[in-house]
């Protein structure tokens, strides 16, 4: 078994958790370690369709698996002619072929429960230790430490990953129990985590899975500890505001984060808002003057944030936030997933944390938030500040975030002597985010020609840039300050 690679059937209620099993499926493959052990994952909906009616086809893969992961909710899925339905059928199979079973309970609210899926969980409750959850993120935290443990007891990981792992001479005294008390009380109010805000401190580590042998795993650390770096020195946040464009000494300002990750993405966040430009407007409608930052400070969030959560941990760099004359960019030391590309995370994608045990904890804490979706918020919030799209991009052993500032100010803008039909294209990007030569017609009543010479001559100002070579995909995006071309 150590030698083998593994197999692994997910069951489930199908029309129930549809988007959530394809999510797993993605996880699992992607996953830095899991990947190395994992060589497929069965959903039963990816049989061809002529397949799907074959009664004994999905019986046969629960056969031909190695691990049987089952997600119990509230539904209990259709009934066969002797009143069963698949998810149970499979259940039984596993269980009489002798199969690993990883069981996990989704939701809280019995009231909603099926009667007959009860009878399953019940029935399953006495025969293994099984995990409640109500989310993507705990679902993959508590996947990825079961897997992790059974890969040790089989022998077949030797080297724990860096957030299972016990935290060499660490100890619970080394944990601040007033981030803990915050951290109980915020995702209490903000998530519904059902543990008190007095539990204890070894209680809440079991819960989260940050407890190994009684010692705290290099995550709970990460998270809680009273001086994280005296462990893991290259876990802080470097922050760096250059004079230009270009990343060279001197310096305007350099600050290095240290503590917890909750102390370092507030830290970093308020270094980059403390830097840009602010246009505070007026009391109109609030006793607080509203302050409209040049970079949407929520998007500064998720970026650092992410970079926090899914870095690689073992890797000597440490997170870096370059501030430039023109962006922003976030560099995060360690690689995509295998299963996403830098295109897929513009659309709807799964999520492939890399380290799910921080990235549960930092849901929890409002953090971080739907599975998946940080990089699609991203561009949306630019998209409404009248930015441009961020980049995202592979660079020099980290994954890079690039967010361009904005520098067509009007002071800018008038040294370009600028026709009101092109200012008001620049307008008009700026609130839509880009711009066709059919809708610089329609917003400066100009026709096809003029239309095509004004955007020839903003393109020549490197101020906008097209997108796409030909037809009616062809659209323009704002030029970029020192890389417009």
């Amino acid at each position: 078994m150590p030698n083998k690679r593994l197999k692994i059937f997910i069951s489930s209620a199908q029309t129930e958790f549809k988007d959530l099993r394809q999510g797993l499926k993605a996880f699992l493959l992607g996953d830095a370690v899991l990947r190395r052990f994992v060589a497929d994952v069965f959903l039963f909906e990816d049989l061809p369709a002529k397949d799907l009616h074959a009664d004994q086809v999905y019986l046969e893969e629960v056969e031909r698996s190695d691990i049987y992961l089952g997600i119990f909710g509230y539904d209990y899925g259709n009934e066969s002619q002797d009143g069963l339905s698949p998810t149970e059928h499979e259940y039984n199979h596993a269980t009489k072929h002798g199969k690993t079973r990883l069981i996990y309970i989704w939701g809280s609210d019995e009231k909603k429960r099926n009667p007959k899926m009860k009878q399953l969980i019940h029935k399953v409750g006495s025969e293994l230790i099984r995990r409640r959850v109500e989310d993507f993120n705990a679902l993959a935290s508590e996947v990825y430490a079961s897997l992790v443990d059974f890969l040790e007891v089989i022998g077949a990981l030797r080297i724990s990953p860096f957030d299972t792992t016990g935290c060499e001479g660490a100890t619970l005294k080394h944990l601040s129990r007033k981030r803990i008390n915050w951290f109980l009380e915020t995702a209490r109010r903000e998530r519904g985590f059902p543990l008190k805000s007095n539990t204890g401190t070894k209680a809440l580590l079991i819960h989260l899975n940050l407890l190994e042998d009684g010692r705290p795993k290099n995550a709970a650390i990460l998270l809680f500890g009273k001086s994280p770096q005296r462990f893991h020195r290259p876990a802080e946040t470097k922050c760096i505001h250059c004079h230009g464009t270009e990343y060279r000494r001197p310096f305007a300002s350099q600050q290095i984060y240290s503590g917890d990750l909750f102390e370092q993405a507030d830290q970093a966040r308020d270094f980059v808002l403390s830097k840009i430009n602010r246009a505070v407007g007026t009391r109109a409608t609030s006793t607080t003057a509203p302050a409209a930052y040049e970079l949407p400070p929520d998007a500064v969030g998720e970026a650092i944030v992410n970079a926090l959560a899914h870095r690689d941990y073992q890797s000597n760099a440490s997170v870096e936030v370059r501030l430039f004359a023109d962006r922003l960019e976030v560099w995060n030391p360690g690689s995509l997933p295998s299963t996403l590309t830098m295109e897929s995370l513009r659309d709807n994608h799964p999520s492939v944390p890399n380290n799910p045990l921080l990235a549960e904890s930092l849901y929890l804490g409002r953090y971080i938030e739907k599975a998946g979706s940080g990089t699609q918020a991203m561009i949306s919030l630019c998209r409404e500040a009248g930015l441009p799209e961020p980049e995202f991009e592979q660079r020099q052993g980290s994954f890079v975030v690039t967010f361009w500032r904005d520098w067509l100010t009007d002071e800018v803008l008038a040294d370009f002597n600028l026709n009101e039909r092109q200012l008001k294209a620049i307008a008009y990007i700026k609130t839509h985010g880009n711009i066709s030569n059919t809708e610089y017609q329609q917003v400066s009543h100009a026709n096809k020609k003029t239309a095509t010479r004004d955007l020839f001559i903003l393109k020549e100002k490197c101020l906008i840039r097209q997108i796409g070579s030909r037809g009616p995909g062809v659209h323009y995006v704002f030029g970029k300050k020192g890389n417009t071309k």
